[in-house]
């Protein structure tokens, strides 16, 4: 009798099919010995690869573990538990480099990181905790800059002074500046 596996769509199969099946997911299995005591350190090595591929939020492992085929709830906190303790997994560390990257490359402002980081679903401590990464000076030059870019394109089509300041604080307020500080750089320039 064929043991019950905790994978969806290898219930029912023999040794040699789910074997089949679980290497058609990039997982190896030794034939002569499956049980699912290998299936669920197969899982794992899957999950660790996922996790060291890049930063992951426990909410997008639980996802993908759920996309593999583990139905229960249960055994997939038991595989997010064991990244985390293997250091894997660190919600922390994902919203220092998310919140970082953005900063540095989309040139988001706090609010928007801030915004995608909740969505994200990350509490609020590991929240702060990225935003820490954004030093204030780096921050305020980062918004010049953007300001000073956007006005530069703005003199060659808009002729009204007043247009292009709404222009520029829609911009600057759109990449989730706080509006307090968008309106002192704009009024200083």
């Amino acid at each position: 009798m064929v043991k019950r596996l905790r994978v969806r769509g290898i219930q029912s199969m023999t040794k040699a099919d789910a074997a089949r099946k679980i290497v058609k997911c990039r997982l190896t299995v030794d034939l002569l010995t499956f049980n699912p005591k290998i299936l669920d350190r197969l899982l794992l090595q899957k999950a660790a690869a996922y996790c060291a591929y890049q930063e992951r939020t426990q909410d997008e492992v639980r996802q993908r573990i759920k996309k593999w085929g583990v139905e229960e709830e249960d055994e997939a906190e038991e595989l997010i538990a064991e990244l985390i303790t293997m250091n894997y997994l660190s919600e922390e560390r994902f919203a220092k480099t998310y919140a970082g990257s953005k900063f540095r490359q989309k040139k988001w402002g706090k609010r928007r990181i801030k915004q995608e980081l909740s969505r994200r679903g990350l509490t609020s401590h590991n929240i702060d905790q990225g935003m820490n990464e954004i030093e204030d000076k780096a921050y305020e030059a980062t918004l010049r800059d953007l300001i000073n870019k956007k006005l530069e394109s703005l003199e060659r089509t808009e002729s009204d002074a007043r247009k292009r300041k709404q222009k520029l604080a829609r911009y600057a307020l759109g990449k989730g500046y706080e509006s307090e500080l968008v309106w002192k750089i704009i009024k200083e320039d």
